[in-house]
């Protein structure tokens, strides 16, 4: 097993996490950690492809000559709260 360096302020995390009796030691917090992590990345590339299929129904419409209006296009992106996951 790898051995890897952490911060004193990421030590406290861990620690502060087994001591609310949720995890039984370090590894558990971690492995839960990077769950969630993995878990919050699949969410968003599946909300930044559906950006994608907006974005390329929007070039299309523009096409046809529909357009929108800037505010609009902000709130879909503020509906689909894409923003949360940084795009």
């Amino acid at each position: 097993m790898n051995t890897i360096q952490l911060t004193p302020e990421i030590e406290d995390l861990i620690a502060q996490q087994i001591k609310t009796g949720k995890y039984q030691d370090d590894l558990v917090v971690i492995e839960e950690g990077l769950r969630l992590l993995a878990e919050r990345d699949r969410m968003c590339q599946g909300r930044f492809e559906e950006l994608k299929r907006e974005f390329m129904i929007g070039v299309q419409e523009l096409k046809r000559g529909e357009s929108f209006h800037g505010r609009e296009f902000i709130n879909r992106l503020k509906a689909n709260n894409l923003q949360n996951c940084g795009y």
